[in-house]
């Protein structure tokens, strides 16, 4: 693995957009799943003449968005060819009003309704009953309503609801510059602001034909790791404080707390929010700061590797993971899982192994002796990540950092722009349709969106006071879901 700035990559291709009549939208669509295309996204769009449907599939060059227009506002369902694209079809439905032949029942997403029935599976039988989690937590995060149909103490389901804090934030950006645009992309979840914010620089400058030079390619992936890093540690101490062992779970979020002080001093602030530009990097890293930071990261690999090993060792810990949550290989690939929760089932789906836009030459997933899919497969794949993060990092900071620019890219300038960025929770697809030099249509998927059907489905057979732990095995955002 490496993350070498110079090492010649493949230019960025421009997104390619092709139509389709709403007829042959589903022919369209299973052709790209018979060409080995993977489904990244499907949402809704106002077109000139009435309301569009879109679909983003990735290629091995990029990626290709099939447009159909909807006239009479109905198009056949795709779930059955692609599951994770159940969660799309639902919100187009209610923010767009598109109906989806054969996805029935077609449960709202983000209405919500008063009668539960009308967002829940149907519960028959003496012994089954309903427990209803939410919305409203005892701790200090987002709204969310988890409604479990259980025998005794066995989960058979989990109904979530979401979308109790919808923003507006993609109607709100239609109308503004591109430039303008961004801090609305960035505000969707503080904890990925890098990587939204990334993702819809890169979506911008591939519609206007842009391409960053090497400087901008190596601070953008500095400061994505940077996000990683932190989140990462985040995540490895929600696991612990999962199942009470609290020495875990203070040790590594003390280590949390110095990444984002070094964030501060590196660029500004804890959380990277301003740190992303459209066109242009101003982030500089003079030779100083960057032999600190270095320093800095020095001490925090070796306390995580400390901690860890530790980690592995305390029994209480160990027989609280191994088996809870667990989730399959194959129903990982068919739910659309993304990022760590992924690669814990065995998958070796990375965004940062085809980012010509970024610096991550030579990229290659990290993976775990045993990909069970289940806690603790999610907390070991998140312990190997962090040693190629320190290794990226370490990299990066080797020289010193200074402002850079996109250029011309040679490609012509569209009115789609589509990017996809590996987030410290998984892919995140971000288009921007564009009107001129203003935002037409903004439409952000993040890996914690994809995750979440995911996070149900491998609560199933589990016990419910395990959901707490499966819960905090994926640690989703709310915010850049309902957004």
């Amino acid at each position: 693995m490496s993350a070498r700035a110079g090492v010649s990559l493949a230019p960025p291709q421009a997104t390619r957009v092709r139509e389709v009549p709403a007829a042959s939208w589903r022919a369209a669509c299973e052709e790209q799943a018979r060409a080995g295309h993977r489904f990244c996204a499907l949402y809704a769009a106002r077109g000139a003449d009435g309301i569009e449907l879109r679909s983003v599939f990735a290629h091995p060059r990029g990626e290709e968005v099939l447009v159909a227009p909807v006239p009479t506002g109905a198009v056949d369902t795709l779930i059955d060819l692609f599951p994770a694209a159940a969660q799309d079809e639902r919100e187009a439905h209610d923010s767009h009003g598109v109906r989806f032949d054969g996805h029935s029942p077609l449960r709202p997403l983000i209405a919500h309704p008063a009668d539960p029935q009308e967002w829940t599976v149907e519960l028959e039988g003496d012994a089954a009953h309903q427990v209803a989690v939410g919305p409203i937590h005892a701790g200090v995060i987002e709204s969310g309503h988890f409604r479990f149909a259980v025998v005794g103490e066995r989960i058979l389901h989990l109904d979530l609801q979401l979308f109790y804090k919808h923003r507006g934030l993609e109607a709100a950006a239609e109308g503004r510059t591109l430039a303008e645009g961004m801090r609305y992309a960035q505000r969707a979840c503080g904890a990925c602001a890098v990587s939204n914010s990334v993702a819809y620089a890169q979506a911008c400058e591939s519609a206007i034909g842009l391409a960053p030079d090497e400087q901008m390619r190596r601070g953008r992936t500095l400061l994505l790791e940077l996000e990683r890093l932190y989140n990462h540690l985040n995540d490895l101490s929600a696991i612990c404080a999962g199942v009470g062992f609290a020495p875990g779970a203070m040790a590594l979020a003390a280590l949390k707390e110095r990444a984002q002080r070094l964030n501060l001093a590196i660029a500004g602030h804890r959380f990277l929010f301003g740190s992303i530009a459209l066109g242009a990097s101003a982030l500089r890293v003079e030779r100083q700061t960057g032999k600190a930071a270095r320093a800095e990261l020095q001490a925090l690999q070796d306390e995580q590797r400390a901690i860890c090993h530790e980690l592995r060792f305390a029994g209480s810990l160990q027989a609280r993971l191994g088996g809870v949550g667990a989730v399959s290989a194959q129903d990982a690939a068919l739910l659309g899982a993304v990022g760590p929760a992924a690669r814990a089932s065995g998958s070796r789906q990375d965004v940062r192994r085809e980012s010509p836009r970024l610096s991550y030459a030579d990229f290659v997933p990290a993976a775990v002796s045993h990909p069970t899919g289940d806690v603790a497969a999610r907390m070991w794949i998140r312990e190997a990540e962090l040693e190629q993060t320190f290794a990226i990092l370490q990299e990066l900071l080797e020289t010193d950092l200074s402002t850079g620019e996109a250029d011309a890219s040679g490609a012509q300038a569209a009115d789609t722009g589509i990017a996809r960025v590996e987030s410290p929770r998984g892919e995140t697809t971000c288009a921007v349709h564009t009107d001129g030099e203003s935002v037409r249509r903004l439409h952000l998927r993040t890996g914690s969106y994809a995750n979440w059907p995911v996070l149900a489905h491998a609560c199933r057979e589990n016990l419910l006071p395990d959901f707490p732990l499966i819960n905090k095995s994926f640690e989703l955002c709310y915010a850049c879901v309902d957004r």
